[in-house]
């Protein structure tokens, strides 16, 4: 009796079959800090030294797996859970020597302690990232996937369930049990999936905007879901509790979502524009995660609930979300998550399934059953609601994906006693299996794209002079509206018979938030304060109608935006700016840009011209015209041959029926003809004599050929012309075509691939002047091959 009593006193912790036996274990406790080995210490024997020998050993071998599995396509997340695995008793900690020098049990504490904050904050993070408000936006087809989509695999899983009833264990086979399994396998988590398709580069793609959509409304399913979940296993042993659980869960609800909620916006409102949000505000916010956290566990809400609820009410983007989200992901995904999983992988152990099929089965099938459901039911679902049997496909196997928050169910299943460590590990297994597999057949199936490349020409070269010319003009900020103004509204000669109608389209970078949003304010008038749009549309017109537009997406896939927009438009020509330091003699490109611009000229279904305009001031703020030399603007037409060169000419055509422009058009002919492409000559010979026969009474136009041996002598001719004669622009193709006897020699010089070897050395020659530049890439058809430029794309790719 005394000892018990004893052993009550001290909150004993270890197995009960210890203490049963009397055993205790008494361990010494180190301080957490070492003299060091000089003293004839063990670091690994102090707290600190061992977490960073832990992190250090998890971070390094899910790196390893990263780099080993890139090829095969697989996302981050199965390289951190097979990390966290391979740390775990399955394959190093199976060795006790391993196990008791990098996880002895004295770490274990700390190790899982650590890995759930680093869930809390990764949901929270989550959260952040999500515009709930975003469900009120979502059109009929994404409902009724989302719905059949949860609530059909989650009936038949259900089914599956009763049947196998007998064979599952005690706390599983309870009506709550088998209600938050089955709708856990139903439901597809908006953190999962966003995460992966964002390394396929798909947020931009309509099959990634969809997938989001269908994600959020499965999301609030889920929650409700949770809740009710929760609130059953809390009325198992005591009705009154349920009920008690409910007015919790409403009560942190409400003053998360109503009380804290208004704290946010009122800190967003004291916020100066362009500013970010002052750091007392991020650290009470960080730190209201783990209140939240605990709140929630204080009620018996499962303690991830509380940081998802709490990011939910943060407003996402600018500039509270945007702040948030830059000072906590990197430390939450590289530093906080691969403890979570370490976590995970101590948990799993593969020995552990041998000899236990049995109790194994039933939620193997459950399991199975709702993901094959789910696929089958998403792809005939959206098939019927009409969409290509491939992008069909390719939706299902999105919405198929399980990850981190999969994870976390099974963890606190675990805590609820409802599954085994056998149970724990298969299903692990099962996550692997079903993401490793379907993540690269999403990339197999699905070519974002593959809608760009068309057969229909789509350029200036064959769009009728007498026709409306659709232009996409591409605006990252304020500095590129005056050269865009310049080059459409001023200079390209628009008229009565010939109008344009340019989509302006404000490139703004995804920051603080998950989804990308497109708006088109067209649809949206009234709430269009955007400056650039407002500028531009003071130049607009009879001859010239402006439509504006905003994307918010990441660099890495706002091409798809541009294109999609230029495929719909059934634009001719796109826009692209390009960034350059004048304060240099070097021209510097953003690299952000740059990747834009690089995507852009892959896919684009039409023509796109990239303006490296030094017109104006790159420190001015104020939109306007460009100060000039002379009332008549001065343009340089170097024609190397190729198609790229032939739609710069239309486009020089064009500017040239304006009376301010003074056109002089320069033919680069090799010596005798070496190294001609027959087909190509032609094309040339036939589109320059229209063009001079055109153009042969007007005296603002000259037309001049240069004969040069090698890359040297087109260098020389360059320079002599600057010396000549000052140009305002100078118009050129950017490489499709060119015979690599003008460039030979100039193999080593050229670093801006996107501007072609000409078209940078344009620039880096005129540097210090207020000559732009306009390089132009002709459409590439589906299918057409560049075989001419087999020597062009080896420079090419050894700029990159």
């Amino acid at each position: 009796m005394k000892k018990e009593s004893i052993m009550s006193n001290l909150n004993l912790t270890e197995d009960p079959y210890l203490l049963s036996k009397g055993l205790v274990i008494c361990r010494a406790i180190h301080p957490p800090h070492t003299f060091g080995i000089f003293y004839g210490e063990n670091p690994l024997q102090f707290s600190f030294p061992l977490v960073l020998l832990e992190i250090s050993t998890i971070i390094a071998i899910s790196r390893l797996i990263r780099y080993i599995l890139k090829p095969l396509r697989q996302p981050r997340v199965i390289s951190e859970i097979l990390g966290g695995i391979i740390v775990g008793p399955s394959v190093l900690s199976r060795s006790k020597r391993f196990r008791n020098f990098i996880f002895p049990d004295t770490a274990d504490y700390a190790l899982k302690n650590i890995g759930i904050i680093g869930f809390m904050y990764f949901l929270f993070i989550s959260g952040v990232k999500t515009d709930f408000t975003h469900i009120r936006k979502v059109g009929k087809k994404q409902w009724y996937i989302a719905t059949c989509g949860v609530f059909i695999p989650m009936l038949c899983s259900l089914f599956i369930g009763i049947g196998l009833r007998k064979s599952l264990e005690k706390e599983l086979a309870k009506a709550s049990s088998m209600l938050g399994v089955t709708s856990e396998f139903a439901i597809t988590t908006f953190p999962v999936i966003y995460l992966i398709i964002r390394e396929l580069n798909l947020l931009s793609s309509e099959i990634g905007r969809m997938a989001l959509s269908t994600a959020i409304i499965s999301d609030v399913i889920g929650l409700n879901f949770v809740v009710v979940f929760e609130a059953a296993k809390q009325g198992e042993h005591k009705t009154m509790a349920a009920l008690w659980f409910v007015i919790y869960s409403f009560v942190i609800g409400v003053s998360i979502f109503g009380g804290v909620r208004q704290i946010m916006i009122w800190i967003i409102r004291a916020t100066p524009e362009g500013k970010s949000v002052e750091q007392i505000y991020v650290v009470f916010i960080l730190l209201g995660v783990m209140l939240s956290g605990f709140l929630c566990d204080l009620g018996g809400i499962a303690v991830a609930n509380g940081p998802l609820w709490l990011g939910l009410a943060i407003p996402d983007g600018p500039p509270l979300g945007a702040t948030l989200v830059e000072k906590t992901e990197t430390i939450v995904r590289d530093i906080l998550m691969p403890f979570s999983f370490a976590y995970v992988g101590m948990f799993t152990d593969i020995s552990s399934i041998y000899g236990h099929w049995t109790h194994l089965q039933p939620i193997f099938f459950m399991a199975v059953t709702a993901y094959v459901v789910k696929m089958v039911t998403v792809l005939f679902t959206s098939y019927f609601l009409n969409m290509p049997f491939r992008d069909c496909l390719a939706l299902s196997l999105v919405l198929s994906l399980r990850g981190e928050v999969e994870l976390l169910m099974f963890i606190h299943w675990m805590d609820l006693k409802m599954i085994t460590g056998p149970h724990f590990t298969m299903l692990v297994l099962m996550t692997i299996g079903v993401t490793a597999i379907v993540t690269p057949l999403i990339s197999v199936v699905y070519d974002p794209t593959r809608p760009y490349m068309i057969n229909t020409r789509r350029n200036i070269q064959h769009t009728a002079s007498n026709t409306e010319l659709h232009i996409i003009a591409c605006i990252h900020d304020e500095e590129n509206v005056p050269g865009i103004i310049n080059i459409l509204f001023e200079l390209s000669n628009q008229t009565v018979h010939s109008p344009f109608l340019v989509h302006a389209l404000h490139l703004i970078e995804l920051v603080g938030r998950a989804a990308p949003v497109f708006i088109d304010h067209q649809e949206s008038e009234s709430t269009n304060q955007n400056p650039i749009h407002n500028a531009l549309k003071l130049f607009g017109g009879e001859n010239i109608k402006i439509h504006s537009y905003t994307s918010y997406s990441p660099k890495k896939s706002m091409y798809q935006d541009i294109c999609k927009l230029a495929l719909e438009k059934r634009a001719s020509l796109i826009i692209l700016p390009f960034y350059k330091d004048q304060t240099s003699t070097q021209v510097l490109a953003r690299q952000g840009v740059k990747l834009v611009n690089s995507n852009v000229l892959n896919h684009a279904p039409c023509s796109v011209g990239i303006l490296v305009d030094r017109g104006a001031s790159p420190t001015s703020h104020n939109v306007g015209v460009s100060m000039r030399r002379s009332s008549i603007h001065r343009f340089a037409l170097l024609f190397m041959g190729g198609s790229d060169a032939r739609e710069a000419l239309s486009y020089a055509d064009r500017m040239a029926a304006n009376p301010d422009v003074s056109l002089t058009a320069i033919r680069f002919l090799s010596h005798n003809g070496e190294g001609d492409n027959e087909m190509e000559k032609k094309l040339d010979d036939g589109l320059v004599t229209w063009f001079w026969v055109k153009n042969e009474g007007n005296d603002k136009v000259m037309y001049k050929e240069v004969v040069v041996k090698n890359g040297e002598d087109t260098i020389a001719a360059l320079h002599t012309m600057k010396n000549d004669q000052f140009f305002d622009l100078w118009i050129l193709g950017r490489n499709q075509g060119i015979n690599p006897v003008l460039l030979q020699g100039l193999t080593d010089w050229s670093c801006e691939n996107e501007l072609g070897v000409i078209g940078d050395f344009l620039v880096s020659m005129n540097s210090g002047t207020t000559a732009s530049v306009l390089v132009v890439q002709q459409q590439v058809l589906r299918g057409q091959e560049r075989t001419s430029l087999g020597f062009l794309e080896k420079i090419a790719s050894c700029r990159l």
